[in-house]
This record gives C-alpha cells, structure tokens and sequence, in this order.
C-alpha cells in the first residue's frame, strides 16, 4: 500500500494535475484508491457509466474504441479523465495489457473535494484547457 505522501509523488508527474499545488495534490492522493489489475482484465467498457479516472503507476493499458487501439496509457498517464467531469458513457475500453497498478479516483469523492478545493478546480480546467488548444491545433493545421 502506498502512503499518501508517495501517492503525491506519483501525482505530481501526471499531466492533468501538472498545474495542482502539493497541498491540493494531498487532498486527491487522500481519495486515491490503489487497485490492481492482471493482463488481460477490463478495466472498464466502451459504453458504461463513467464514474472514476485512472493513473497508471505500473503497467499498461491499451485503450479501445470499436476494437481499434487508441492509446495505450503508460507509467505516471492518466485515462478515463473526462470521468470525473460529465456524465456521458465512457467512449472506451480500458483493458490492462501486463500486471498493472493503478490509481483510482473515485467521480463523487472529487466532486466533493472540489466543492471545498476551489484551487483544484482551477489548476485542472487550466490543464484541460491546455490540453483541447494543443488537440484543435493539431487538427487545424
């Protein structure tokens, strides 16, 4: 089991929490649920409700739409991000490809700590933000 100080150490390299001071990254490393998966086991299924983002801390995951590879989400990647912000089934298959150790962070649980963590809000949208500029740039070149 991994403390929450090192969980915040793992979080600070993932990209959509780039932007998210220590101590806000503490509260989230708090709800962060340590989980396990063997090769070959679904994570989640394209079409299900979305209800937790996931952190890569060892492993591999491939990433499936209509059986074609999306993406597949390495060491200190997050996937499953937009989970924790609508309510639209998940557009994906997350299926693990080695022994892989995730984190899980749970849509309510942050939605609650966002209702008290206003900074977290913000350094988020401000990745999010980041993250759809660099997306449209790519496609509009």
């Amino acid at each position: 089991m991994l403390t929450t100080v090192e969980k915040v150490l793992l979080l600070q390299d993932v990209d959509i929490f780039e932007h998210t001071s220590t101590e806000d990254l503490s509260h989230i490393a708090s709800i962060a649920e340590e989980i396990e998966s063997e090769s070959e086991d679904i994570i989640f299924q394209e079409g299900e409700i979305s209800d937790s983002m996931y952190v890569v801390i060892q492993g591999k995951v491939r990433l499936t739409r209509e059986d074609k590879e999306i993406m597949v989400a390495g060491k200190m990647q997050a996937f499953g991000t937009w989970a924790l912000f609508d309510d639209e089934p998940r557009v994906a298959t997350a299926t693990a490809l080695e022994s892989t150790q995730l984190l899980r962070i749970d849509k309510e649980e942050f939605i609650d700590l966002l209702a008290d963590h206003v900074a977290i809000t913000q350094s988020i949208l401000k990745t999010m933000a980041k993250r759809l500029r660099k997306l449209l740039t790519r496609i509009y070149r």
